[in-house]
């Protein structure tokens, strides 16, 4: 009884150690016919400093933004120390705004966060945004991306990691 008992449980700890996944913190996606390799933004901290304070974008490399619901969605600038190419995705992974994002003068010493942030150029989807994505400044124009392009993305696995 008991060396059943202890087989079960080795059993149940072997299955369920082989289903524990890690946090996946990237994706390879296919972007005018070139393959970029994206950090993924699912969760509100991550979203809300996204690229911030980073001194460069590497060569295909960037951010994905995943959000729980398609809505209308503006970016901003603010602390970001490089300029970026924005793409706003339906649900489908439809382009639906390009943005060529420029820096912002950095927050002033007497300026509080509310004064900077009021002052920012804002980035618009132009209609329900899923997905975003930043690329290194440029790459809108090498890669001919427009609005109506589609990216293709792995939306079932995308949609259900945001948060």
């Amino acid at each position: 009884m008991a060396t059943r008992l202890i087989i079960t449980l080795l059993f149940f700890m072997f299955t369920t150690g082989c289903t524990t996944s890690a946090k996946q913190t990237s994706v390879e996606v296919a972007i005018g016919g070139e393959t970029f390799v994206l950090e993924l933004s699912t969760d509100m901290p991550a979203r809300v400093n996204g690229l911030m304070n980073r001194t460069e974008i590497r060569d295909h490399g960037g951010m994905l933004f995943v959000f729980t619901e398609a809505e209308e969605r503006s970016f901003w600038m603010a602390h970001c120390l490089v300029n970026i190419d924005l793409l706003f995705l339906d649900s489908r992974g439809t382009i639906t705004a390009t943005h060529e994002m420029k820096i912002e003068a950095p927050q002033g010493p007497e300026e509080s966060q509310w004064e900077y942030e009021s002052r920012l150029k804002h980035y618009y989807s132009k209609g329900p945004a899923r997905f975003a994505i930043e690329l290194q400044e440029g790459s809108i124009d090498r890669l001919n991306l427009q609005v109506n392009d589609r990216i293709p993305l792995e939306l079932h696995n995308l949609r259900g990691i945001a948060r």
